[in-house]
């Protein structure tokens, strides 16, 4: 007979990734975590690296593992994983990843007792090249068959990395990217005090946030700006993120001779305030599976000029222009120019109006929908 008083202990969560920077994914999985009932569920994790969330997961009583990565020796990688799930009784276990032999790190959860074997795609293309690309390829048919429960932000990640068939049977839970509105929401002394803080008070702001790999097109960003640049000397641009294409960044900046009129810093905590420092958001990347960055910047009424290679389903408040990434740097520099001087009040109401529709509202993060998801994942009668 159980003890009344005996402490109830939470379901527990195990979600593997790289480590617990301020990603899409990871920032995806921070909004549910500090949303959800921890007194009835918890999130821990296994990574390979530090990362900016540590301290905050430990705060609210997340524990964190460091396994060594699966590049260095993917043995000792398997064994770990297995140990931890079996030693601390894990029945569900989440992978997020782009990459297909990710997924082996479910059979290790699997072998170590999980049940239930989670797995998220987080984006609608790749961006590997050479025998990446072709490992890839080869071992795409494991996400379709390893985990149980097939979670994707979007209609159009869900199906490069589950298939059309899956996505059709309803085999795959489309979990849209959402956000806390009211941090978000546009503050006017908020917008001045980053300006001021930055140098950039009188500057018309091109901004755009992610890291810099290949994926997100910088360089081809750069050569945007170039453009603006030569018609709007007061334009300046701010890159917020950090990556292996950082330094390659900043040579090309210097190459254009461009080093006076572009700021680049790393990811920081408030990314909220400095959307609303911004004058405008360019996002040209050559794909994505549902991003936190289009979807936060329109919360605060910032215009949005964005790749057509990115799903229509973020565009949430129809204030995101899609421009085909096969256009000219100068034909998008032409098209921000045009719009240079639009009311940022105008998009501002309609983010405020739309955003409070029943349609977005799902969109919330609302907790009481996010412990409703994970008591399907994780109690025991759906072990």
């Amino acid at each position: 007979m159980n003890n009344k008083n005996e402490a109830f202990e939470p379901n527990r969560l195990l979600c593997i990734v790289s480590s617990m920077d301020r990603g899409g994914a990871e920032t995806f999985l921070m909004k549910i975590y500090r949303e959800i009932d921890k007194a009835k569920y918890q999130m821990d994790f296994a990574v390979t690296a530090p990362g900016a969330y540590d301290d905050e997961i430990r705060s609210m009583g997340g524990k964190i593992y460091h396994i060594p990565a699966k590049s260095k020796n993917p043995i000792k990688t398997f064994i770990e994983l297995k140990k931890i799930v079996n030693d601390n009784g894990y029945k569900s276990v989440l992978r997020t990843s782009q990459q297909s032999l990710a997924t082996l790190d479910l059979v290790a959860a699997k072998c170590g007792g999980a049940k239930k074997l989670i797995y998220r795609s987080s984006n609608a293309g790749m961006t590997e090249k050479g025998i990446h690309k072709v490992i890839n390829k080869a071992f795409s048919f494991l996400p379709k068959c390893i985990p149980n429960v097939k979670l994707a932000p979007s209609t159009e990640a869900a199906e490069f990395v589950f298939g059309k068939k899956a996505v059709k049977n309803k085999k795959v839970t489309i979990m849209p990217n959402g956000l806390d509105y009211s941090l978000f929401e546009f503050d006017e002394i908020k917008r001045e005090k980053i300006r001021k803080e930055l140098g950039l008070e009188n500057k018309h702001i091109i901004g755009h946030v992610g890291r810099f790999n290949q994926q997100k097109n910088h360089k081809f960003l750069i050569d945007i700006f170039n453009e603006i640049h030569k018609k709007d000397n007061n334009a300046h641009l701010l890159l917020i993120g950090k990556g292996e294409l950082e330094n390659e960044i900043r040579d090309k900046i210097e190459r254009l001779e461009l080093d006076k009129f572009v700021t680049i810093i790393a990811p920081v905590a408030n990314i909220n305030e400095y959307y609303m420092a911004m004058d405008v958001f360019v996002f040209p990347s050559f794909f994505e599976g549902m991003p936190n960055v289009i979807i936060e910047a329109q919360a605060t009424g910032l215009p949005c000029y964005v790749s057509n290679t990115i799903t229509k389903e973020a565009n949430i408040t129809g204030i995101v222009k899609y421009i085909e990434l096969e256009e000219t740097s100068k034909k998008w520099a032409n098209l921000i120019l045009k719009n240079r001087n639009v009311n940022r009040n105008r998009f501002l109401q309609r983010s405020r109006k739309l955003l409070k529709t029943p349609k977005w509202k799902k969109r919330r993060r609302n907790p009481n929908n996010t412990n409703g998801f994970l008591q399907k994942r994780l109690s025991p009668s759906n072990r």
